[in-house]
């Protein structure tokens, strides 16, 4: 499985590292996924989702 929210469909933002002395080399910077089990048409189902997009279906929960 990618890398990839299934909520928000986040994925790996790419750029350069800094040194100190400004050499670029290539990063990336992954997506805070979580392994969680939601309701999905009536059947529970393990997702892989953000720590965003949980953070946020958490308070639209509690309203």
């Amino acid at each position: 499985m990618s890398r990839v929210c299934a909520v928000t469909g986040k994925r790996p933002l790419s750029g350069n590292k800094r040194s100190n002395s400004m050499r670029a080399t290539r990063r990336k910077w992954n997506v805070n996924l979580q392994k969680v089990k939601v309701v999905v048409d009536g059947k529970p189902q393990t997702v892989k989702m953000s720590a965003r997009a949980l953070k946020t279906l958490k308070a639209q929960q509690g309203k």
